[in-house]
């Protein structure tokens, strides 16, 4: 699964950005310079590309999921062929302000997508006019654009992939908001005090970015055979997204206060009230004071008793039990 300093070497990670275009806090991983460009030492990439190994195994163990990020033409096809190989969500045409901290407003759109698709399988449109049916297609092709590599990402990924950090400064600052450890190949100009794991090498050269690319798919798709179905469905079913559940539990919480406790049922009330219907006219018959209370008891009581209430009250129960006799 590792990768050996001489694939590193033939697919030219060491070579870094020009001398005028550098990060001072690259110095720890630049071997040397030579011809205005910067050496990188790949014995520290080698180092850097274990310890994302393992990240992204551990990730991938506890249930959660890893979002490739790489929106540089050139290389958005081999990430994109990458992450749906592994099983895991990609970003590979823009990366839309909010994705991961605005999730819930993402959700709405992806949610829309699927309406839209849904429409289009079962021909829900074929009704409609032909600017209409026109006008829908295009919101659709545009949601898919964007959406396509996150349209079954119900959740917040547990660690963000990324290609080219200083392309992607906007993931990898919302991915650091939300406490999102992020793995990125970074050049000589990268700021690495931003990611978690910084693998230090070339992010232009498609031979570079396909061999990190690739160990870290591989990775992936090893550690989901590691896990057992019932234990992928558990942590599935444990989960939850950041802009949600919150809210969810809150409000769960305020419905059960408001909630009002059903009565109980009293069967031997139901009876009485069948065979002594004049006991409980006679009761019930007073004010509505507060008086009317004790007349109430010895109504539901099925014998009247001696502290039963007013002389009203024992005439009614009187009355009635000589009425029942005849």
């Amino acid at each position: 699964m590792g990768v050996e300093l001489q694939d590193l070497l033939k697919a030219g990670v060491h070579f870094g950005h020009q001398t005028h275009r550098w990060n001072p806090k690259m110095r720890k991983y630049i071997f040397a310079e030579c011809g205005g460009i910067y050496l990188i030492d790949l014995k520290k990439t080698q180092r850097e590309l274990e310890r994302a190994h393992e990240l992204v195994r551990e990730t991938i163990v506890a249930g959660k999921s890893v979002l490739f990020v790489c929106t540089k033409p050139q290389l958005a096809r081999v990430v994109r062929g990458e992450a749906e190989r592994c099983g895991s969500f990609y970003v590979t045409e823009r990366w839309l302000g909010g994705m991961l901290t605005n999730f819930q407003t993402i959700k709405k759109n992806i949610a829309r997508l699927k309406e839209l698709e849904r429409g289009v399988e079962e021909g829900a449109f074929e009704f409609y006019t032909k600017k209409e049916r026109l006008l829908l297609e295009r919101e659709r092709q545009k949601l898919d654009r964007y959406l396509s590599g996150i349209k079954e990402m119900s959740r917040l990924p547990g660690l963000v992939f990324v290609v080219d950090s200083t392309r992607e400064e906007i993931a990898v600052r919302e991915a650091n908001r939300l406490g999102i450890p992020v793995v990125a190949i970074a050049d000589t100009n990268a700021d690495p005090d931003l990611l978690t794991i910084a693998i230090a090498g070339n992010d232009d050269a498609i031979r570079s970015v396909s061999l990190i690319t690739r160990s870290v798919a591989d990775v992936v798709e090893a550690a989901r055979r590691e896990i057992p179905e019932a234990g992928r469905e558990e942590a599935e079913s444990q989960a939850y997204t950041y802009s949600s559940d919150a809210g969810g539990v809150a409000d769960a919480a305020g419905s059960s206060r408001r909630r009002r406790p059903r009565r109980k049922p009293r069967p031997e009330v139901i009876a009485q009230r069948l065979h002594h219907p004049a006991v409980i006219d006679g009761a019930d018959g007073g004010d509505g004071s507060a008086e009317s209370d004790p007349k109430a008891e010895a109504a539901d009581s099925p014998e009247p008793t001696a502290d039963a209430g007013s002389e009203g009250a024992e005439a009614a129960v009187v009355g009635g039990v000589e009425s029942e006799e005849k």
